[in-house]
């Protein structure tokens, strides 16, 4: 299985059609929030399921997406928010005993602009951030995404990709 993960696009949607020429149709698309009330260009994008969430910057945009989500992808467990609520711009410890909370073993979120995968040794969680694809801030300045697969045990890898 193959999950696309993008977030922080800000309303610039031009990228995500970049990003899907390259990877093809996912079988799951995430969207960590901030679409700037876009959700229709990635639903009518894609043809798989899909969850988005609202960002900071979708309160005034009419957005009809929750603030969090919870939903299983095989064997696991996925809390997906923003991130701008567990202080996510100074370490990811809030958000890690957020997803503990829920039970879950996976948390995607958004909101810094800047990519990051890391596991939780201690939780066994996933904490994974796509980064920004319109808006990145990390230094190599180029627009992410993240790939989740997950093969046929429900064994997931994670990657960063850049466009």
């Amino acid at each position: 299985m193959k999950v696309l993960i993008v977030s922080d696009s800000h309303g610039y949607d031009e990228n995500f059609f970049k990003i899907l020429a390259k990877t093809g149709q996912p079988d799951l698309l995430i969207h960590c929030g901030d679409s700037h009330g876009h959700e229709d260009v990635y639903r009518r994008a894609v043809s798989c399921g899909m969850f988005i969430v609202a960002g900071n910057n979708d309160f005034y945009l009419g957005s009809q997406v929750r603030d969090e989500e919870e939903f299983d992808i095989g064997p696991h467990h996925v809390f997906l928010t923003h991130g701008h609520r567990y202080r996510v711009y100074y370490d990811n410890s809030r958000i890690i005993d957020a997803a503990k909370a829920r039970g879950a073993d996976i948390v995607l979120f958004g909101h810094t602009h800047v990519p990051e995968i890391e596991y939780d040794d201690s939780y066994g969680i996933w904490a994974v951030n796509p980064g920004s694809i319109s808006l990145p801030r990390q230094s190599n300045g180029k627009p992410s995404y993240a790939l989740m697969e997950m093969d046929e045990a429900g064994e997931v890898k994670f990657q960063i990709k850049y466009l």
